[in-house]
């Protein structure tokens, strides 16, 4: 069993990253012998405080739940509501959503040791990849788990990061980059993400979540989207936002489809326009064998999507 360091200062915490901890905020206890950083104790992680230019401020500690709670950002509260059960969402942080390890079933199984190893192929890729990618981009097949990392994409979030060489700020696209063959994030191992950045609310936002899965609750999404819709003159679209997630190994955002939105009338059908970008969305994806059928559903729950947010 791995020796659990409780620290009750972000200092404290990054001396035990360094001397080679590995940190735990309220989830499983990471595989290995490695001292265990339980981050729960620092009070500067949790909650959530609007700043000075009327963005928030969410403390890496908050939980989900409390982030369904979040006035001003119904895309994210969307989103945190329906993520798998009232007693996760509970317990469940956002930093620990943002920074969970792949789902892969071969990750950490005794009988395939090479998964996530460099220069080793993934075994997925000739096995079991039904939950795989639709955009691939080599190296692991398995989508990126978080979320939250769709609905904060759409909202141009920023995270907050503390390290030994101090705090930076960052956009969360880069936490991910274009999908790392072998890691789930970029973060160093000496680094304790602190904050997500969410910038002022728009008053008169539309939004709408939708998430593909084979059960209503405590599933994974086979696909999911996210669509923000800010309000432009004459009851039109100003500016759209729209994100998908389980469908590569990182969260993406989709500027065709938020292309086509910009000026769409509101409390209408999407339109010939909306139903193009889907369809040119669909033709670029480059699935496995087996996530074929993602194609299409992601085009199809996109477009659910869209109409909800549209005729909210």
């Amino acid at each position: 069993m791995s020796t659990v360091v409780r620290p009750d200062s972000l200092e404290g915490a990054l001396a035990a990253l360094a001397a080679g901890g590995r940190p735990r905020a309220g989830g499983l206890e990471p595989a290995g012998a490695a001292p265990v950083v339980d981050l729960t104790g620092i009070a500067g992680l949790h909650g959530t405080a609007r700043s000075g230019d009327g963005g928030t401020r969410v403390g890496a500690l908050t939980t989900v739940a409390a982030l369904a709670r979040l006035d001003g950002y119904p895309a994210l509260s969307l989103t945190a509501g329906a993520l798998a059960t009232p007693q996760v969402r509970g317990t469940a942080t956002v930093g620990g959503n943002l920074l969970q390890r792949s789902r892969c079933a071969y990750l950490g199984h005794p009988a395939f040791p090479a998964a996530h190893t460099p220069g080793r192929d993934c075994p997925s890729r000739e096995g079991d990849h039904l939950h795989g990618v639709v955009f691939d981009t080599g190296g692991c097949a398995s989508p990126h788990p978080s979320s939250l990392a769709v609905a904060l994409l759409a909202h141009d979030a920023e995270v907050e990061a503390a390290g030994p060489d101090g705090t930076r700020t960052f956009p969360l696209a880069e936490l991910y980059g274009t999908g790392d063959p072998l890691g789930d994030h970029l973060l160093s191992p000496d680094e304790v993400l602190t904050a997500v950045l969410l910038p002022a609310p728009v008053p008169g936002e539309r939004a709408a979540h939708r998430r593909a899965a084979g059960r209503a609750r405590a599933e994974w999404p086979l696909v999911e989207a996210v669509v923000r819709l800010l309000p432009g003159p004459g009851g039109t679209v100003g500016r759209a936002a729209v994100a998908a997630g389980s469908v590569a190994r990182v969260p993406l955002r989709l500027p065709e489809v938020e292309e086509a939105l910009a000026g769409a009338a509101l409390d209408t059908g999407p339109g010939p326009r909306v139903a193009a970008a889907l369809e040119a969305v669909a033709a670029r994806t480059s699935p496995l064998p087996g996530t074929r059928y993602k194609a299409e559903l992601l085009r199809a729950t996109l477009l659910d999507t869209v109409e909800r947010a549209l005729r909210h």
